[in-house]
């Protein structure tokens, strides 16, 4: 075999230039793109001091027993400094193995779940089925989806004090149950009717974002796909099954990734509804490590921060897999 040779460098032709070092290239890139780098550092800068610090700092206490006693703190003109130790894994030991593992930790754990995976799919369910009713050409149509959004256009505190009001023992719904001879249960007060209270709340707030972005998603996919699979002569499911679907399946899947997260980490409506102290066994994983931090004397820090890393680490490790699976499926439908 041949080979060609630059006679004026001593250099085979078609060999590729030697790969310049990390800073060489980090040099380069800077006087390159030097305007996208001043652009952007602002907002790298806000979301190093809102996010990075924060999370960085917390990540420190769940590796110390930093409590409200034993924190840096000031009272009046003295100053008290910090008097907490570093005792590693202890607090994730604790909380995941403990002898009281189950009662603070495992059990709010699965109820979160629970309350996560229900709400959730009844904010898909009523709300692909709005929107499928939205999608229809019928009269009012703009009044019903104003009517619809209210719910979501309405501040969360407002809706959440409202239904508190409509479900206490003397509230409206448990008057019209009474109008009817039906049972009146105590939504506030037992732990099934609070856990059921709950999930009817969050639906109540949660169905109309998801209404608006699958009825977007309607409206994106082709209207020749109907008439097609119509004139092949589908029925009104076969349409619903192999061209409605299929085409929300993008949106479908960002959604629904956007609502387990939002709902997983649902702190207001739980707050809102049953308080600080109250409803311990409603309480999901966000509400508990609050309770933790800021709802008993002392106040223990290390382990609610400890709380919000495992809840931080439970959701990325499922986005990871939610993302995997979908993967998954796009290649398998290709």
């Amino acid at each position: 075999m041949t080979v060609a040779i630059d006679r004026a460098t001593g250099k085979r032709r078609g060999d590729r230039a030697p790969r310049p070092g990390l800073g060489q290239r980090l040099k380069n890139g800077l006087q390159k793109y030097w305007y996208a780098y001043a652009m952007i550092a602002p907002v790298v800068i806000v979301l190093g001091v809102l996010v990075g610090y924060p999370l960085a700092r917390g990540v420190y206490l769940t590796l110390t027993d930093a409590n409200s006693l034993n924190s840096a703190r000031t009272i009046g003109v003295n100053h008290i400094d910090a008097t907490y130790k570093f005792i590693g894994l202890d607090n994730y030991q604790d909380i995941l193995f403990g002898p009281t593992a189950y009662d603070r930790f495992w059990s709010h754990f699965l109820w979160t779940v629970v309350w996560t995976v229900a709400c959730v799919a009844l904010h898909y369910t009523i709300g692909l089925g709005l929107a499928l009713m939205l999608n229809e050409k019928l009269r009012g149509r703009t009044a019903y989806r104003l009517l619809l959004v209210l719910p979501w256009a309405v501040p969360t505190f407002v809706t959440v004090f409202s239904w508190r009001i409509m479900l206490a023992d003397s509230g409206v719904l448990n008057q019209i149950l009474g109008s009817l001879h039906l049972p009146q249960p105590e939504w506030l007060e037992d732990t099934f009717w609070q856990r059921f209270a709950a999930v009817m709340v969050n639906t109540w707030c949660g169905v109309p974002f998801m209404m608006l972005s699958l009825l977007g998603g309607l409206q994106s996919i082709d209207s020749s796909l109907y008439e097609a699979a119509e004139m092949d002569g589908a029925s009104a499911w076969q349409r619903f099954r192999h061209v409605t679907l299929p085409g929300l399946r993008s949106v479908s899947s960002t959604v629904v990734l956007l609502g387990i997260i939002w709902t997983f980490n649902q702190f207001v409506i739980i707050f809102l509804l049953f308080g600080k102290n109250s409803a311990p066994d409603a309480q999901i994983l966000v509400t508990w490590a609050y309770a933790l931090g800021f709802g008993q004397q002392p106040r223990d820090f290390a382990q609610s921060a400890a709380y919000g890393v495992l809840l931080l680490s439970i959701l990325t490790v499922f986005t990871s897999f939610y993302f995997r699976w979908l993967k998954r499926n796009d290649q398998l439908a290709v």
